[in-house]
């Protein structure tokens, strides 16, 4: 690898893919993306799971500019997205930028040469030291291990952080987990040489990829016990088949797949009325949630146990035909008494009741509060990102941070959405990173950094805007909201407002500093 280079990308996902798609339109053709797996997709390759798939159209989840005639299904499933981001990566002339199983261990910025210094090891060799130490990822590294794989460095003024916000793993604390005999995964990394046939299966975790594996646990496990600590809120999928018909209209008239986009589109834009304006709308979304309830499950005591206590859109709602039913099967129990320890074989429940499992997998989502682990990115003066971070994640425009020059993330803090497609928020972040580098190329500037006081500002103003949102005022403890009480994750409004905000890059709120030597776009090119 290149000890140098002009630009970096971290991932490989649509965050990172569609920032290097949009550097190269503009003429820039001189970056390297950074990809700790072994293959492209981000998420959509780490996330492998049976039952894997999206809970927003396929028509919206995919770029505005490289549209999708060939979606099979109205909600695609996993393998169809990464085949779709990898169509991207070879049509754009990515694969040639791309450096697979290189895990960015660290960033740290230089101020006396305005340059992020990586530190990047060879991911296979990486996952298995962690292995051998009983590391799970996003734990903190001893960098005085001898025994650590040794490490490479790489200097690029510019940093592009499409690591996206849930990427790291979230394991329970639970006592005497790790004197657990048997099998256990969580369900981004899915042991798929591991047969769960006749098996006795313990799910731990009821969020949004556990309702898509556990009804095809259930379907092979001689008993699956589902620990539940807080059931969602589940409404129907009006999921379908895309018709060969409907999809060669889509190629000849590219126009009506457009139409159906932007459908979608304002459609699902309306959900913002109900989250964010007013909550008591969302009573009409709750009701029809309790319906699907009663219509696939027939036994009183169940429904009890799955039917929240808090109110519709305080967490995260979920799409499901399957889940309840698999649920009233009779080789599956949902337990709601918590768990107490792990002994060997055996799960014991807060009751004191033990049940012999043969595998536990983990359904408990993602450090959605720490996106970047501790030691990982250092600013100013040494300064950890999480240091700067200590009342929880923040940025300006979800993108720029005070006191880490040149650096850029792509779904960073509060550009979450719970309504609608994050490619839309990503490609408006797109737009705002790529006009700040042709910025910094067309005024010489070395380096530019949010104003610390623009960057309070913009975030009291969202959080205001937070504050009557169902996410603060539903009743429930969610994974939006840090252990300070703040929602660190969810944009307040609506998408189109967000594009307006990052149509431009706005330098008045910036420190920029000059001295900067253009990424030398091509003769022609307007940087």
């Amino acid at each position: 690898m290149n000890k140098t280079t002009p630009l970096a990308i971290i991932g490989t996902g649509f965050s990172g893919l569609g920032m290097a798609i949009k550097l190269k339109e503009a003429g820039y053709s001189d970056f390297v993306i950074l990809e700790q797996s072994d293959d492209i997709g981000g998420t959509w390759h780490e996330n492998h799971y049976p039952g894997c798939a999206c809970d927003v159209q396929s028509a919206l989840y995919s770029f505005s500019f490289e549209q999708n005639p060939n979606w099979s299904r109205m909600f695609a499933q996993q393998k169809e997205i990464k085949a779709y981001l990898k169509h991207c990566a070879e049509k754009y002339g990515l694969m040639k930028h791309i450096r697979l199983n290189t895990h960015v261990a660290g960033a740290r910025y230089n101020e006396a040469s305005q340059t992020w210094t990586l530190e990047t090891v060879d991911s296979p060799s990486l996952w298995a030291y962690m292995k051998a130490r009983g590391l799970n990822p996003g734990d903190e590294l001893d960098r005085k291990d001898p025994e650590l794989p040794a490490f490479d460095t790489l200097k690029t003024p510019i940093l592009v952080s499409g690591m996206g916000g849930l990427s790291t793993p979230a394991y329970p604390n639970i006592k005497g987990l790790d004197s657990f005999t048997g099998k256990r995964f969580h369900s981004q990394d899915w042991d798929h040489e591991y047969d769960l046939k006749g098996k006795r299966v313990a799910v731990i975790g009821t969020g949004a990829s556990a309702i898509q594996f556990v009804p095809e646990v259930a379907k092979v496990a001689g008993r699956l016990d589902l620990y539940q600590r807080t059931p969602p809120w589940i409404m129907p999928k009006p999921d379908r088949a895309i018709t060969p018909v409907e999809r060669a209209l889509f190629r000849r008239v590219p126009q009506t797949l457009n139409a159906l986009r932007n459908s979608i589109y304002w459609m699902l834009e309306a959900r913002v009325l109900g989250f964010v304006i007013n909550p008591r709308v969302l009573k009409l979304g709750e009701l029809q949630a309790r319906r699907h309830i009663r219509s696939q499950i027939a036994d009183p005591e169940l429904r009890r146990k799955v039917t929240p206590d808090f109110h519709f859109g305080c967490k995260r709602v979920l799409i499901s035909n399957n889940y309840y039913p698999a649920l009233a099967q009779d080789n599956v129990d949902v337990l709601t008494d918590g768990i107490r320890e792990v002994r060997g074989n055996v799960i014991v429940d807060s009751n004191g009741t033990e049940r012999e499992v043969d595998c536990i997998i983990f359904g408990t989502g993602f450090k959605a509060q720490d996106p970047i682990p501790r030691g990982v990115v250092f600013g100013r003066g040494g300064q950890d990102l999480l240091d700067a971070w200590k009342d929880g994640a923040e940025a300006y425009k979800g993108t720029a941070v005070a006191g880490f020059p040149n650096f850029f993330m792509l779904m960073g803090p509060n550009t979450g959405l719970g309504h609608s497609s994050m490619v839309y928020m990503i490609e408006s972040q797109i737009q705002y990173v790529l006009d700040a580098v042709k910025k910094m190329d067309r005024e010489g500037w070395q380096s530019v950094e949010v104003k610390a006081d623009a960057q309070s500002r913009y975030n009291t103003s969202v959080h205001a805007k937070l504050g009557n949102s169902v996410w603060q005022t539903g009743g429930c403890k969610s994974w939006y909201i840090n252990e300070n009480g703040r929602n660190t994750t969810l944009w307040p409004g609506f998408t189109w407002q967000f594009r307006q905000q990052t149509r431009s890059f706005d330098a008045e709120q910036f420190i920029c500093q000059p001295g900067r030597q253009p990424l030398q776009a091509p003769a022609g090119v307007t940087a």
